[in-house]
C-alpha cells in the first residue's frame, strides 16, 4: 500500500537575535543526548584573498599563548566532542559535535582558542609546507584540474574566479593573516545553528558569548555571473583518465524556474537511474559515474556535470551528453519516466526530513534565501503537478549547448 505524501509537518527552530545582523537558530526538538553546535563567518575564499581565507580557516585551533593544537584537542576529546571546519566561497563553518550537557563547556573550549589564537610563525610554516605538498599531488589528478579551470571560465573576471596557486605561498605574511581573522572572524559571525535539547541557561551564556563576534554590518555578495561560453581543453600527458566538465551560471532558490530546473536536472542526471547514467555508464561503460548538480551561490547559482572517462573515449563522452540534452530538447519525457522520477524526488523529501538534524539543514537551506518552508511545500506541488512540456520548455531555455562551458582535463 504505497501512500502519497501530501503533506510534511516541518518544523522550525527558534530564532534568538543576537544583534541586527546575526542570529542563532535553536532547534531543540532532539530526542536524544546528541547535539550540534554551528558557527558561520563570513570568511569564505572570496573575502580578500582565498589563499590566506584558507590558511586561517586550518589555523584558528592551532594553538594559544597557553595552549597547543594538542591541548586544544584533547580538551575537545575529553568531552566526548569533535569538530569540522568548511570553507567555502561565501563562508566558513565550524561545527563541533557533542552530548548536550557538554555542548556549553565545548564552546567555552572554542571560544578560548578563538579569543587567543596566536598565529605562531612555527604552525603557519607547517601548514604551508602541507598544502603545497598536496596542491603538487592535486596538480597531477585530471579531476582537479578540471575543475580549477571549469571555476574559472565559470566566474571569470569575479572573486569567485581565483584559485591559489603554488609560488603564492612563499610570499605569505604572518600579519596578513592576523588581519584578516581580526576582520573576518573576530568581528565577521553572521550564524549560530544549535541543534540539541540543551538547557536554557546554557544556550543563553552561549548566545550572551557571542555577541562580541557579530558581524556589524549585512554583507554583500556577488550577483552577475557569465560564464565563458565554448571549449577549453587542458593537456595532461600520459594521463589514462579525463574529467570532463560541462555547465553553466545560472540561479538559486529564489528565482522563479528553480523547482522546475531542479526536476529537469533530476531526470538528466541526479539520481541512479538518469540518463546520463543510463547511457554513459551502462550503455557505453564509458564512466563509473556521471553526475549533474543545480548549485547554489548567496545571490546566484550554477548547473555542472562531471564525470571521469577513459581518455580514449572523451570525444565520444562529450558527444553523448550533448546528445541527451538535446534529447529533452526535442522529445517530451515519457510518463512512465516522470512518474518514477516523482516518485523518487517526494521519496527524497521525506528522507530528508526524518528527524531534528535534517529538519534544521532544511530550514538552514531555505532560510539562507530569505525564505522559508512552504518553500517545500511549493517543490512537493511542483513535483507533483509538472507537465512534460513544461520540463521540455526548460531545458530550451536553460541547457542551450552554445551557452555552456566545456572543460576536459586529460
Amino acid at each position: 500500500n504505497v501512500q502519497e505524501i501530501e503533506k510534511i509537518n516541518f518544523l522550525s527552530p527558534l530564532k534568538i537575535q543576537l544583534d541586527e545582523n546575526t542570529s542563532l537558530f535553536w532547534m531543540k526538538e532532539v530526542q536524544n543526548e546528541t547535539a550540534r553546535l554551528d558557527f558561520i563567518f563570513h570568511a569564505g575564499t572570496t573575502r580578500e584573498s582565498n589563499l590566506i581565507s584558507s590558511l586561517v580557516a586550518g589555523l584558528i585551533f592551532s594553538g594559544t599563548d597557553k595552549k597547543t593544537a594538542t591541548d586544544i584537542h584533547n580538551e575537545l576529546d575529553d568531552l566526548g566532542a569533535f569538530f569540522d571546519v568548511g570553507l567555502g566561497h561565501e563562508s566558513v563553518l565550524v561545527s563541533f559535535y557533542a552530548l548536550q550537557k557538554n555542548m556549553l563547556a565545548v564552546f567555552k573550549i572554542f571560544e578560548d582558542a578563538l579569543e587567543h589564537v596566536n598565529f605562531r610563525q612555527t604552525e603557519i610554516d607547517e601548514l604551508i609546507n602541507e598544502r603545497k605538498q598536496k596542491l603538487k599531488i592535486n596538480y597531477e589528478k585530471v579531476g582537479f584540474l578540471a575543475q580549477r579551470e571549469f571555476q574559472k571560465k565559470l566566474f571569470h573576471g569575479t572573486n569567485y574566479a581565483r584559485q591559489v596557486e603554488l609560488e603564492e605561498y612563499d610570499s605569505v605574511k604572518r600579519e596578513v593573516i592576523i588581519a584578516y581573522f581580526k576582520k573576518y572572524y573576530q568581528v565577521g559571525l553572521r550564524k549560530i545553528i544549535l541543534v540539541g535539547a540543551l538547557e536554557e541557561n546554557h544556550v543563553s551564556e552561549i548566545t550572551k558569548r557571542s555577541k562580541k563576534w557579530c558581524i556589524s554590518e549585512p554583507p554583500i555578495f556577488e550577483s552577475n555571473f557569465k560564464n565563458s561560453k565554448g571549449f577549453f581543453p587542458i593537456e595532461k600527458k600520459g594521463a589514462v583518465q579525463s574529467a570532463v566538465r560541462i555547465g553553466k551560471t545560472l540561479f538559486n532558490k529564489n528565482h522563479s524556474d528553480f523547482l522546475g530546473f531542479s526536476i529537469l536536472n533530476t531526470i538528466l542526471g541526479d539520481y541512479f537511474g538518469s540518463r546520463l547514467m543510463k547511457n554513459i555508464r551502462e550503455d557505453k561503460g564509458f564512466t563509473y559515474g556521471i553526475s549533474s548538480t543545480e548549485a547554489e551561490l548567496a545571490k546566484s547559482g550554477y548547473f555542472m556535470i562531471g564525470a571521469e572517462v577513459g581518455s580514449a573515449q572523451k570525444e565520444l563522452a562529450i558527444h553523448e551528453i550533448k546528445y541527451e540534452i538535446e534529447r529533452l530538447q526535442k522529445d517530451l519525457v515519457p510518463n512512465e519516466e516522470l512518474e518514477l522520477v516523482r516518485n523518487y524526488l517526494l521519496g527524497q523529501i521525506l528522507k530528508s526530513a526524518d528527524g531534528p538534524y535534517a529538519m534544521n539543514d532544511l530550514f538552514q537551506s531555505v532560510e539562507a534565501y530569505e525564505l522559508d518552508l512552504s518553500f517545500y511545500e511549493r517543490y512537493i506541488e511542483k513535483i507533483k503537478t509538472i507537465e512534460a512540456e513544461e520540463l521540455r520548455e526548460l531545458a530550451v531555455k536553460y541547457l542551450a549547448w552554445d551557452t555552456m562551458t566545456i572543460v576536459i582535463a586529460g
